[in-house]
């Protein structure tokens, strides 16, 4: 899906959706505390948590050595490790939280999947917005 955005518009599109990704955890922030205080707080740590990982992504394939002709199954290898890893780590963080406290452990996987979902809606305004489906 993204190789058919533009890589000019790519900037632009990570901080609007970091940006929405706020505006939305804000507002879950609010009404997760209004259920239970960890559930929002857990929220929080979610949201941050996808910012992180794309942040380190975004870092990680810029660090991507492209020397003449390098295969794409190359390009995966020099950035899989580290993805797995940081994926592996988190996963463990939310399971640690989900054992120590249920509201945490939802909240970090709700704020997660609001931030999936954020990242998903901006992608598909900048297609529609190219006039690609």
């Amino acid at each position: 899906m993204l190789e058919n955005i533009s890589p000019s518009t790519l900037p632009r599109l990570m901080k609007r959706t970091g940006v929405s990704a706020l505006i939305v955890g804000i507002v879950g922030f609010v009404v997760a505390v209004l259920f239970n205080p960890l559930a929002g707080l857990g929220e929080a740590v979610g949201l941050s948590m996808a910012i992180l990982n794309l942040r380190f992504l975004d870092k990680q394939v810029a660090k991507v050595e492209i020397q003449g002709e390098q295969t794409t199954k190359a390009m995966r290898r020099q950035i899989g490790g580290k993805t797995i890893s940081r994926l592996a780590l988190f996963t463990v963080i939310v399971l640690a939280a989900l054992y120590l406290s249920t509201p945490l452990g939802i909240g970090i996987v709700a704020g997660l999947v609001l931030y999936q979902i954020v990242f998903v809606v901006n992608v598909a305004r900048v297609l529609a917005s190219q006039g690609r489906p």
